[in-house]
């Protein structure tokens, strides 16, 4: 790479060029790839188009490009009244159906918002491709306020003599909008909370009694045995699994069995802005030889980060004594960032809870007694609704509805269980809807119900409440 195209001081720039020369992208001229059509339906541009149409109206004579994008950096929209810069971008194919991600273009403002999952302001020398050197890009990311994965983002370019103080204001605040007006739209459903990065350690002896030491499935304890393996021989794994299905618990129980003296940490991801300080938490620990460090979501990292993590990593593993042993986990290993790729020896799968029927009641009766300090018993019929769920959201969800139900019962029946495990419906509902799929639910849970007696109590046919519980996929054991 080239000393003369970035002055230093620019850790988040530097990295992301040394990431575009990986990728052997030109130096010259962009090449994107063009994919010819592009998602029109979705939600993010949906709300992301209407937000910038705002916003062009405000700034209807300024030379200032707006898009929307999604997570791999393919431009969805481009709003701009400026012929001059249309045609620009045009030539450099900043243009709808173009792939615009560092892969494909190298440093510039959406795809480096979207590697850091960080708001990005990249001025026109700080573009790794000359051919971009005309522009300045400010972008921010989009993350889907339910679920909190990336969405895309909104990107703002002009010309780079142009100004440019308040650009990156502009893109935060469409981004915000953006993200507010999806979650207006979804339902009213509640915006998943930001990530906060918390470094806990986990104890011995509270561990015995941890999530994953309750699971008996053999799909559970063949994934434990295989990381403990590859743990004992001093291999880096890595945990890949849906989230909620377990997958520090699984590491954490791995590595108890193959040194139970030493101490387990776990690092959860933070938000883009507290990287720094995140790593500065927990990152000392990596020198001490009696500590084990799980690394959770490396996924959900920003790039950079995750070139600081090698860095740091690699210099843990001291020369001549064992690799100072880590774990990483994500939800897939093809999401992982590319420059921890190479320091994982193993990858071992935590199987989602729908394939562990068998862990179901022994983890919520395990939970319901943590919430309650004494056991807690469940109804057959409850017992059933719970195994026969497919729990979306794994574990995690597992723990949230046994412990609301056990702060509700002494002995957990249908009628203290949430709507949610009775419905199996994955369409997305409205409020009008949720409330009368929950009013049926009500009703065909009460001791003794019937559907005649729910009928009777709603005010509907016999044959309209069998059709609704059809619609809604309504399963109520001995209903």
């Amino acid at each position: 790479m080239e000393n003369r195209r970035l002055s230093p001081g620019k850790p988040r720039l530097m990295a992301s060029w040394q990431r575009s020369e990986r990728y052997g992208v030109s130096l010259d001229e962009v090449r994107p790839v063009f994919i010819g059509s592009v998602d029109t339906g979705s939600l993010l541009y949906e709300c992301g188009s209407e937000v910038l149409t705002g916003l062009q109206a405000t700034l209807a004579n300024e030379p200032v490009s707006m898009m929307i994008t999604d997570s791999a950096g393919l431009v969805l929209a481009r709003l701009c009244g400026d012929d001059s810069i249309n045609r620009s971008l045009d030539r450099v194919h900043l243009a709808p159906g173009f792939y615009f991600s560092e892969r494909n273009a190298g440093t510039n403002g959406l795809g480096l918002a979207l590697a850091d999952r960080a708001p990005t302001l990249v001025r026109a020398e700080e573009h790794y491709c000359t051919g971009l050197r005309g522009y300045t890009c400010a972008a921010v990311p989009v993350l889907d306020p339910l679920t909190g994965e990336l969405a895309g983002s909104v990107n703002l370019t002009t010309w780079s003599d142009s100004s440019s103080d308040l650009l990156l204001a502009l893109a935060q605040a469409a981004a915000g909008n953006t993200t507010a007006l999806m979650l207006a739209r979804s339902a009213g459903r509640r915006m998943r909370p930001v990530p906060r990065g918390e470094v806990f350690h986990v104890y011995a002896d509270r561990f015995e009694q941890a999530d994953g030491g309750r699971c008996a499935s053999r799909s559970w304890n063949a994934a434990v045995a295989e990381a403990h393996t590859a743990l004992a021989a001093g291999r880096v794994v890595a945990v890949v699994g849906e989230p909620g299905a377990g997958k520090t618990a699984l590491a954490s129980l791995a590595h108890r069995q193959a040194r139970p003296r030493e101490r387990v940490l776990s690092a959860r991801p933070p938000a883009p802005d507290d990287v720094d300080a995140w790593l500065t938490l927990w990152t000392p620990e990596l020198e001490k030889d009696d500590t084990c460090v799980i690394v959770s979501g490396v996924d959900k990292l920003p790039a950079w980060a995750a070139g600081e993590l090698v860095r740091l990593f690699t210099s843990a593993r001291r020369e001549g004594a064992r690799p100072q042993p880590f774990v990483l986990t994500a939800e897939d290993f093809a999401a992982l960032p590319s420059a921890l790729v190479a320091l994982v020896d193993t990858v071992v799968e935590a199987p989602a809870l729908r394939h562990r029927p068998d862990d179901i009641l022994p983890l919520a009766r395990h939970f319901a007694q943590r919430e309650r300090g004494r056991a807690i018993s469940f109804t057959a019929a409850a017992s059933q609704a719970l195994t026969e769920y497919h729990w979306p959201e794994n574990v995690k969800q597992l723990k949230r509805v046994a412990r609301t139900a056990a702060a509700r019962a002494d002995v957990v029946d249908l009628r203290h269980l949430p709507t949610q495990v009775f419905s199996s419906g994955t369409h997305r509902l409205s409020r009008l809807q949720a409330l009368e799929r929950d009013e049926i639910v009500r009703c065909l849970t009460e001791p003794g119900a019937t559907v005649v007696r729910a009928a009777a109590e709603l005010g509907m046919s016999r044959a309209t409440i069998y059709r609704k519980m059809a619609h809604y996929e309504i399963k109520v054991p001995n209903r």
